[in-house]
């Protein structure tokens, strides 16, 4: 074996997974594994989704590969970070690819790994793979688009590896060498619809402040459209699934290619519900005209806040009325509709909190879903906010999701905030109904009093703000100044 691809999600490890069993199979470590077998290398796949961190080890005595590659986030860390302390026990090479590594490399590799990947993988291992076979990790130097330390203990970054351009010239994920039927299976048991998930471009040009472009940069980049169709129609008559996840960050970017899509649809054939994300700005009548032709069932669109003066922070480039009116085009044509919502960003108020759940009622989306503003390593957000960035755990114990602002609002005041902007959408909701008032009432009541209670909470938190705290027996780390203090 040349290497072993794996990564660190374990399903049954993670009680917020268990209870949401959405899981879609490793599509980045899937196309790394079919270009390296196109290219003649004999490549492992451990999937460690439906595993445990015992199967893993079991594997690894087992096999013995001399190289493991695992694809990396930032809430697969800790896991991660296990699965390479277990290699090394066997002088394993460890390479981490993902996004989460490229902004920690000096973190990551103190902690044993040998080499990071940055950006794309499938041209760098090509690269790396018979490099280490001839020169171990002497001349790394000479790899494009990686980090590793040198003799004295300093990272070094070579030059940065050029993207894939004819992204159609690649071959389809390596698919066969994981139990695809099983993820499928689990969605129709939980969801009533068996899901799989498919990507038709790499990378995404905007410029959100927040929004980590570390592996694919702010490029965008297409397949053909006959060649997705050509993938998808493989798809159904292989897995049979009932529907699609398009995982693209900018679904609709492109509307000529979108209607070559289309057409694309109808040659093959093609029928499946589908879900994708876009933007308010890349969708209009004739776009969702398209879309609800092929097939789309929901579409979710990163809403993030309904304060325009946030949204110009973020540097969304888009209008909260753009946002309001694609919705309602959306929901009339057929299509459900999802909103990304985000709290507590940089110079948020009450009144753009406020905006905000306005915004929601307005647009009365299908679902909307939640999230605190955190700050990932490597974005403008993080840039901004640096310098008050709180650490209140080692890098090896936390994910960025744990980083918070000093200054911020607490993380009571944001639960509070967040309970009164879900229950006064509920309640609006409710209250505007098709429902007889007797029907009404309990329901409009019961999340009323969860939203009043929600603002009360605000009110009475609104003086505490993020600080450094140091948690009782174990000290405090304070990142900015690298010191370290124990009880």
């Amino acid at each position: 074996m040349d290497i072993l691809l794996t990564h660190g999600y374990f399903l049954y490890d993670d009680p917020h997974e268990l209870a949401v069993m959405r899981p879609y199979p490793p599509l980045g470590l899937l196309y790394i594994s079919s270009h390296l077998k196109a290219k003649g290398f004999d490549v492992g796949v451990f999937d460690a989704t439906f595993t445990s961190f015992l199967d893993f080890e079991q594997y690894i005595e087992r096999h013995r590969p001399s190289i493991v590659g695992i694809y990396t986030t930032l809430m697969t860390k800790q896991n991660v970070l296990r699965m390479i302390a277990f290699c090394k026990r066997y002088h394993i090479t460890v390479v981490l690819g993902g996004p989460e590594p490229p902004h920690y490399a000096n973190e990551y590799l103190m902690r044993g790994a040998d080499v990071i990947v940055i950006g794309e993988g499938e041209l760098t291992l090509e690269e790396l793979l018979p490099h280490i076979n001839r020169y171990g990790l002497d001349r790394l130097w000479e790899i494009k688009g990686i980090a590793f330390l040198d003799d004295v203990g300093q990272v070094i970054r070579t030059e940065p590896r050029p993207f894939i351009q004819e992204l159609s010239a690649q071959p389809w994920p390596d698919r066969t060498a994981i139990d695809l039927p099983r993820y499928i299976q689990i969605w129709r048991e939980h969801h009533g619809v068996g899901s799989t998930s498919i990507t038709c471009s790499r990378g995404c040009p905007y410029t959100c402040t927040w929004c980590s472009h570390s592996v694919f940069g702010e490029s965008h980049r297409r397949r053909s459209p006959e060649d997705v169709a050509q993938e998808i129609r493989w798809l159904i008559d292989t897995y049979a699934p009932e529907q699609l996840w398009f995982v693209d960050d900018v679904f609709t970017i492109n509307w000529r290619w979108l209607k070559a899509l289309r057409d694309a649809f109808e040659a093959y054939d093609i029928q499946i519900r589908f879900e994708c994300i876009s933007r308010a700005d890349r969708l209009n009548d004739e776009v969702i005209d398209v879309l609800a032709e092929m097939g789309c069932s929901r579409l979710w669109i990163g809403s993030e806040s309904g304060s325009q003066r946030i949204l110009d922070k973020m540097q969304r480039k888009t209008r909260v009325e753009a946002v309001q009116k694609m919705t309602h085009a959306l929901r009339q044509r057929g299509i459900e509709t999802g909103m990304f919502i985000m709290l507590g960003y940089e110079g948020e108020t009450l009144s753009d909190i406020r905006a905000t759940i306005e915004h929601l009622k307005t647009s009365n989306p299908d679902i909307f879903l939640t999230t605190v503003a955190y700050p990932i390593k490597g974005t403008r957000y993080y840039q901004e906010v640096e310098d008050r960035i709180i650490a209140q755990k080692r890098w090896e114990d936390r994910t960025d999701r744990d980083l918070g602002v000093a200054g911020r609002h607490s993380r009571r005041y944001y639960s509070f905030a967040t309970r009164w902007m879900v229950s006064s959408v509920q309640a609006h909701k409710v209250r505007h109904s098709n429902s007889t008032v007797w029907h009404k009432w309990p329901r409009w009541s019961k999340h009323y009093l969860s939203a009043m209670l929600g603002r009360v909470g605000m009110m009475l938190t609104a003086r505490e703000t993020e600080r450094y705290v140091a948690p009782a027996g174990r000290g405090w780390y304070d990142e900015k100044r690298r010191n370290v203090a124990l009880d």
